[in-house]
């Protein structure tokens, strides 16, 4: 029996790992190469047990031919690096859309929501690690595992960089090509773990030159894309999402792992709106467009999958707020905004 994806928590909410599905049924019709070892629902031959265990997945896809399939958005429970071994890919990160050539190095965060493919992609060559460093917000210190061999200034270096840089797509140098590619090489051999050793220095290796190479590229940072101000940031921005949610103030603070008051402060500082001021916002304006684009959806239908909990109460704030009622709404165009 599968494993169930692995759930964690973000700055966005709670999430299951990305499956990777496409890629599983793609290799399985035998329309793409897939070399990997994985741990969970991430497709590859399963890593060794207790072993790297920081590592969700590692290899390669080589799609010889276009595809029929791409990975919609999604995040993924570690750090994720892929790199453009051969072929272009299409590649979206929050707002932003890229078109990926080889050499292209990509660099992902738990709370950076991402997808391939537009919608599907074309013959390429994809390298990959996904490394769990235990963080899923912002704000939150990381964990590198104890297996890695950097010099604690190192790696304290290398965290100060990818925490204040969130750029995502790099031109990689030699060295971080080669490194991928030795890890490539390192998963395409390993039977039952006979690659642990070698998949451990080339995983030290890569993050080595990754270090040089974003400190010869001077990267601009910004030391508040850590902060609790710039999680709670994240955690709003896609409210709207999980509306339907039974929020209390506990909760939401709880989600970017703060006390009430803190978040409280925070969320005022953003929205000059209390948190619960700001929910019922969110929820209400989900509302507007299922009133309009759903008519199939009655009022009370529309009012549970904002959130809220009767439909009389959902009618009163809907008119405090907008000036008219949702089946007046639903009418015709409202009145005040």
């Amino acid at each position: 029996m599968r494993a169930r994806p692995e759930r964690f928590q973000s700055a966005h909410g709670s999430y299951e790992a990305d499956t990777c599905e496409p890629v599983r049924a793609a290799t399985k019709a035998g329309a793409l190469e897939l070399v990997a070892l994985a741990r969970g629902t991430y497709p590859g031959q399963a890593m060794p047990r207790g072993r790297l265990k920081e590592v969700r997945t590692v290899g390669y896809w080589d799609a010889a031919r276009e595809q029929n399939w791409g990975l919609p958005w999604h995040r993924n429970e570690g750090i994720e690096l892929t790199f453009v071994a051969r072929g272009q890919l299409h590649f979206g990160v929050g707002a932003a859309n890229y078109r990926l050539s080889r050499g292209a190095l990509t660099i992902t965060r738990p709370w950076q929501r991402h997808k391939i493919g537009n919608p599907n992609i074309g013959p390429n060559k994809l390298c990959w690690l996904i490394l769990d460093v235990g963080v899923r917000r912002p704000n939150q210190p990381w964990k590198w595992p104890s297996w890695m061999v950097l010099a604690p200034e190192d790696l304290e270096r290398l965290t100060y960089l990818l925490r204040h840089c969130e750029q995502p797509v790099w031109r990689s140098d030699k060295e971080v090509e080669e490194c991928f590619l030795r890890l490539g090489r390192a998963v395409a051999s390993d039977e039952n773990g006979s690659s642990i050793s070698r998949l451990t220095v080339h995983i030290n290796e890569l993050f080595i030159c990754l270090r040089e190479m974003l400190e010869r590229r001077e990267p601009k940072l910004d030391t508040s894309l850590s902060t609790s101000l710039r999680t709670v940031q994240l955690f709003l921005e896609t409210l709207a999402e999980q509306a339907a949610e039974e929020w209390t103030l506990e909760k939401m603070a709880g989600q970017c792992g703060l006390g009430r008051s803190r978040f409280t402060h925070y969320c005022r500082q953003i929205t000059n709106l209390s948190p619960m001021e700001y929910l019922t916002l969110s929820r209400l304006k989900i509302a507007q467009r299922l009133l309009r684009e759903e008519p199939s959806l009655s009022v009370l239908d529309v009012a549970i999958r904002c959130g809220f909990q009767s439909g009389q109460y959902f009618a009163t704030v809907f008119k405090k707020q907008y000036g008219c009622t949702p089946r007046d709404y639903r009418a015709g165009p409202p009145r005040r905004h």
